[in-house]
């Protein structure tokens, strides 16, 4: 008989396994142990690498905010830059839009987080993760303030982890809009200014107090990168970054779509300056340099520079002047010339026709063909590789491939020594001397002697396509001039504090050999032939021996004059900035005449010496001169006659065929752009 059916209770059956804690329960154990384990390893690294907490009272005293005295070389005072005497200026007296600005690019949650904005940190962290690099940053305005305050600029992670302690420690001590009124007083803005204060009276020539909406977007926007948005380094790309901001503006909720539209249309406007001062080219690119020497500054600075004072007026009376008459009928508005002496010390500067009208440095800033200027380069390799000046080379038509290169004046000479060939600047040679020795070993001769921008692979690399800096490409000349050795420009010799602190000074050593004193001394007859029958002769000084090179590029839009004497070297540009053409200006003419004017008045005081006799080479000859400390001693070079015939008879053997075929490079430059002399 069956068993009837056990009746239903309704309860479920025992489970025999005996229920945890919820998921609940245990997600909160969880939590509070990695609260504690995250409690105890903070603890851990406080003590181990919190830096002594510094005392925040000091923070508020009254002072000059990176105040520089600049001299020239022999002491005199060039310049005074400072940037306001008095107590910080409080948020509260700032215009709204300036800090909103700032803020809303910076660092959008800075009223709620308590010095470290977790959310932010984990943004950046997800983005730099998925780019495999650093690519953005988490750091909030608390963290940069300590940073700037009491930290060095080192990169690492110990000095992020103090850098986060000392947020948090001055988040406690210090309202929101003190630590906003240190941060807007004490941050880096470019050209040297250090604070809205300085920056303002800097950019706008007015106070912080009174800065519209499109200057304030400005200056916040030279958070991000000081030295390259600063306006007086490329204003448009100055107030591109400004219009992001003003965007960053409307997306915080600041401003409305009305008022981006009204910033837009009236962006900021750089302050006139002085009608004088050439040296103000100088000093922007000085200060520029300051904080990569000495850090931020512990005190008023006095900064001892290497410009020379008669030779900076020589600059300026030698571009004016020329300006002036050819401005008009050969429709040329900009020159630029730097010199400097034999170490690379820059004794004058001029980077435009009125630093009143644009603070854009046309020395360092722009970069434009040189055309036949980069020749040098060229003919250096070659008398490396075993050619003398007296080799001969024909001048006739010569294709590359399917490219034709053609001399500035479409003509051909026939058979012609390397020397002549340089001093006429014939295109056709100078192909065909790349191409022999070929174009790696000739950009290595560039970087040898500094040559750092880009440089085409472009058989039209021999005729000087490849933009460069007036700066760069003078300063490479230098070696020619004190005997072979490479320079660094430069343009501080010392800095110090009022009180006599040092904080930096040059060791002023000479350079390593980067040519040796046989193809010195070639080149030195080359370029000096350049000058005396050659496309220079509108540059050769009356007073001493020189020598140099002109340069044209495509259409005349660029003319150049790189040369040297036995003290200095000079590098003069001449064009328009909107790269339009001039009337037949080639390097030969008005850059010629500069470089002549300016090195007879600035060389009018000193000794007329031969191209040979550096004082950083001592010849072993009664002549011999070390008026410099730390001179390099070299043998005699070796020049007589049999040398240079032999080495003539081998390069006639081994001469360059006309019409070279063996490369088969795809042209990327048409024929137009490597027309220039």
């Amino acid at each position: 008989m069956r068993k009837p059916p056990a009746k239903k209770t309704g309860k479920r059956p025992a489970n025999p396994r005996k229920r945890g804690p919820s998921l609940t329960a245990r997600l909160g154990r969880w939590l509070a142990l990695t609260i504690m384990t995250g409690a105890v390893l903070w603890s851990l690294l406080f003590f181990t690498l919190a830096p002594p907490m510094p005392d925040t009272s000091t923070l508020w005293e009254a002072r000059k905010s990176l105040g520089a005295t600049f001299l020239a070389v022999d002491g005199t005072v060039i310049a005074r830059r400072g940037a306001f005497n008095g107590a910080l200026i409080p948020v509260s007296k700032l215009p709204d839009h300036l800090s909103q600005a700032v803020i809303a690019t910076e660092d959008r949650r800075f009223y709620n987080h308590f010095g470290m904005d977790v959310i932010g940190f984990a943004r950046a962290l997800v983005s730099n993760i998925r780019a495999g690099g650093i690519v953005q940053g988490g750091s909030t305005l608390t963290q940069q303030l300590a940073k700037n305050l009491f930290l060095t600029p080192t990169r690492t992670i110990t000095r992020k982890i103090q850098e986060l302690m000392l947020a948090i420690w001055l988040e406690a001590r210090l309202s929101k809009d003190e630590i906003l009124t240190l941060y807007l007083n004490r941050v880096y803005l470019g050209a040297g200014t250090y604070g809205v204060e300085a920056a303002s009276q800097k950019y706008f020539g007015k106070p912080a107090r009174q800065v519209t909406l499109s200057e304030a977007a400005l200056l916040a926007g030279l958070l991000k990168a000081p030295s390259r948005y600063a306006p007086t380094n490329n204003l448009k790309r100055s107030r591109a970054r400004a219009a992001q901001v003003l965007k960053n503006m409307v997306a915080a909720g600041y401003l409305t779509a009305a008022q981006l539209n009204g910033a837009l249309r009236a962006p900021a406007k750089l302050a006139r300056g002085s009608a004088a001062g050439g040296a103000r080219y100088f000093i922007d690119w000085i200060q520029e340099r300051l904080p990569s020497l000495i850090g931020h500054p512990p005190a008023d600075l006095i900064v001892r520079t290497t410009l020379d004072p008669p030779m900076q007026h020589a600059a300026e009376i030698a571009v004016e002047r020329n300006l002036k008459r050819d401005a008009a009928h050969r429709k040329v508005s900009q020159a630029a010339l730097v010199a400097f002496n034999l170490s690379g010390g820059v004794r004058a500067m001029v980077g435009g026709r009125s630093y009143a009208k644009s603070q854009y440095n046309r020395v360092t800033q722009a970069q434009r063909q040189p055309g036949s200027a980069f020749k040098p380069f060229v003919y250096l390799t070659a008398l490396e590789s075993g050619l003398s000046p007296r080799a001969v080379i024909r001048d006739e038509a010569v294709s590359v491939g399917k490219w034709r290169p053609r001399n500035f004046n479409k003509k051909y000479i026939g058979d012609v020594t390397l020397e002549s060939a340089l001093a006429k600047s014939l295109n056709t040679v100078a192909v065909k001397l790349s191409e022999r020795v070929g174009r790696k070993k000739v950009i290595a001769t560039a970087r040898r002697l500094g040559l750092s921008s880009k440089l085409t692979t472009h058989p039209s690399l021999a005729l000087g396509v490849s933009e460069l800096s007036l700066m760069e490409l003078s300063a490479a000349y230098t070696p020619l001039a004190n005997g072979g050795l490479g320079v660094i420009p430069h343009g501080v010799l010392d800095v110090r504090t009022r009180d006599g602190r040092l904080l930096y000074r040059r060791t002023g050593s000479p350079g390593t050999r980067v040519v040796s004193p046989r193809q010195i001394t070639q080149m030195n007859l080359m370029l000096s032939t350049a000058l005396t029958s050659g496309t220079g002769h509108r540059a050769r000084p009356q007073n001493r021996p020189a020598a140099g090179k002109t340069g044209t590029s495509q259409n005349f839009r660029d003319g150049w004059f790189i040369g040297y004497t036995a003290d200095l070297t000079a590098g003069v540009w001449v064009g328009n900035d909107n790269n339009t053409p001039m009337r037949n200006v080639t390097g030969g003419q008005t850059p010629a005449r500069i470089w002549r004017q300016f090195i007879e008045k600035a060389s009018a005081k000193l000794p007329a010496r031969a191209l040979t006799e550096s004082p950083w080479v001592v010849r072993n000859d009664s002549r011999s001169r070390t008026n410099e400390p730390g001179v390099r001693k070299t043998s005699d070079v070796d020049t007589n006659d049999v040398v240079e015939q032999l080495s003539s008879l081998i390069s006639k053997l081994f001469a360059v065929p006309g019409n070279s075929k063996s490369t088969g490079y795809a042209i990327k430059e048409s024929e137009e752009a490597v027309e220039g002399e």
